[in-house]
């Protein structure tokens, strides 16, 4: 099981033409669906006088959700080659849209998977190219005499603590990188009245 994944850092955007025809690309940093259908949403208000605003996306630590939309271009010349850049850097968590102003001249489908394919390619060009640890999450509940040293513990583990609550007892929630999860559990497990949820 792979311990992380390439995404890109930040927007970013592109563009390409062809016998008058405007591909604009805009290639983004997408954690789950309903963000993919709020940028979705965005880019048809805000180029509502294109002709097509197609796109493609990956989504998972290991980039087994995805999708591809050719909104009306013929079957497989657009959100398919913008998929095929997204997949040929291994990028996931990424969603590339291209937005198509038509300029009178029919580019047959030859010619828009080209057209579809490198507007999608220059965005991503133009992106930062990160890698992220996948990480896991753990949560522990311990007295407050322990609290130090299991804060020491979490640092060493390049670990960063998500939730706490503090009642009677400790309660925090750990997000912890794969890599360095069983370290972490195997130091924490030395620790007297300390639980470890998985």
């Amino acid at each position: 099981m792979s311990q992380s994944f390439l995404t890109i850092q930040t927007s970013s955007s592109g563009i390409y033409k062809e016998k008058g025809s405007k591909f604009l690309s805009f290639a983004m940093p997408v954690s789950d669906i309903e963000e993919i259908k709020e940028y979705i949403a965005d880019f048809k208000k805000k180029y509502y006088d294109a002709r097509h605003v197609c796109y493609a996306y990956i989504l998972g630590n290991d980039g087994s959700e995805y999708r591809v939309n050719d909104d009306g271009e013929p079957s497989g010349t657009a959100g398919r080659p913008i998929f095929g850049q997204i997949q040929s850097r291994n990028l996931t968590n990424v969603l590339v849209v291209v937005v198509r102003y038509f300029g009178g001249v029919l580019l047959g489908t030859g010619g828009l998977v080209t057209a579809y394919k490198e507007a999608a390619s220059d965005a991503l060009l133009q992106a930062t190219i990160i890698q992220v640890d996948i990480k896991s999450k753990i949560k522990i509940t311990c007295d407050y005499q322990f609290v130090d040293i299991v804060m020491s513990t979490i640092n060493n583990a390049n670990a960063e603590i998500s939730n706490k609550n503090f009642t009677d007892i400790c309660e925090l929630e750990i997000l912890v990188p794969l890599a360095n999860k069983d370290y972490l559990a195997g130091k924490l497990e030395n620790i007297v009245k300390l639980n470890i949820i998985y």
